[in-house]
């Protein structure tokens, strides 16, 4: 399939999904309104709030104090995941001795800690960050250790042999091999980094994209609410496709996949 043709039907879903959703919450079908407005609004309403945040500039500070969180949690949380993941990996006996308690703070409920980092940093962006941070740490962390791991013995063996030392070992064995894990991980931690910042703002804060949506849910403006997560998802498709790009400068070495592209 084409990139153009990808696109298409991408497009395509969208169009069938927001059109069902219009005639559902504005037609009735067989005397029943299956999608009340109410609850659920409707995509010319959800538009025109977006329209209206971005025309009159009301969504522009919010958006930038959320981006600036995410940024934030996103970069602490995979710098450390990627040090400490492969820290860990390189020096197993380091890995046996913290590996309960690692699992012991990645099972803690991250709702539960968004309190407490209010409590220690207060309602600025810190205690946004420091819950961001919490959820892409440990999605890194896992999968930059796995990957390090997963190093073939045969690669070791023939490095080795070749007169590799550690260091070179690290630099063209072990650090190829967690990159394609990293940036796995990465595509998923753009989102809970965004998560992160959105809750925190939501349980307590005075401007975010959080702010907002929680705001219009304590109006009953459903509107509003499907308008914020539409913005949200849009935002983060945006930070993703920045991995992506950087993805593909740091991995040109990597065989492409076939994927069925024409």
């Amino acid at each position: 399939m084409s990139r153009l043709m990808l696109l298409a039907c991408q497009l395509l879903v969208a169009v069938v999904v927001l059109g069902l959703w219009q005639l559902f919450a504005t037609v009735p079908i067989f005397g029943r309104m299956l999608l009340p407005p109410f609850f659920f609004s409707n995509p010319v309403d959800v538009g025109s709030q977006i329209v209206d945040w971005f025309s009159t500039g009301v969504i522009w500070k919010h958006l930038a104090i959320t981006l600036w969180e995410s940024i934030l949690a996103f970069a602490i949380g995979s710098l450390g995941g990627v040090m400490v993941g492969f820290w860990f990996a390189r020096q197993p006996r380091v890995a046996a001795v913290f590996d309960p308690y690692v699992k012991m703070a990645n099972a803690l409920p991250r709702v539960v800690l968004a309190p407490i980092f209010t409590l220690w940093l207060g309602l600025g962006i810190w205690s946004k960050v420091a819950l961001g941070v919490t959820l892409v740490f440990f999605i890194v962390f896992f999968n930059v250790y796995q990957g390090v791991r997963e190093v073939s013995d045969t690669v070791l063996d023939n490095g080795r042999m070749l007169g590799m030392n550690e260091r070179q070992l690290t630099r063209h064995v072990y650090w190829p091999s967690a990159l394609s894990w990293m940036f796995s991980s990465l595509h998923t931690a753009v989102g809970f980094a965004v998560v992160g910042a959105v809750v925190g703002e939501y349980l307590g804060s005075a401007a975010g994209l959080g702010y907002l949506i929680q705001q219009a849910e304590g109006t009953f403006d459903v509107a509003g609410v499907f308008a914020g997560m539409f913005v949200l998802s849009a935002f983060v498709i945006l930070i993703d496709m920045a991995v992506t790009a950087v993805e593909r400068r740091l991995l040109v070495w990597r065989p492409a996949v076939a994927d069925g592209r024409g």
